[in-house]
């Protein structure tokens, strides 16, 4: 499943929120340097689908705060 995310790093608070288009609207504490917040945008979606963290991954946007997030079966 491939889902559309628009990721808001350094935030105050973590949060998933689906949208009403069916994309993702991510918030997450980490700062967007080194990785670190789409590490945090790929744990706190496995934890929102129940799903391992080797199964979230993202395919587009790595460095763009619109991503494409795939997330396996």
């Amino acid at each position: 499943m491939r889902i559309q995310v628009k990721a808001h790093a350094r935030s105050r608070r973590e949060s998933v929120v689906k949208q009403a288009d069916g994309s993702f609207k991510v918030d997450v504490k980490a700062p967007p340097s080194d990785g670190e917040a789409n590490a945090a945008i790929c744990k706190l979606l496995a934890e929102y689908f129940h799903k391992p963290k080797s199964a979230v991954r993202v395919i587009l946007g790595g460095t763009n705060s619109k991503k494409v997030i795939e997330i396996d079966d």
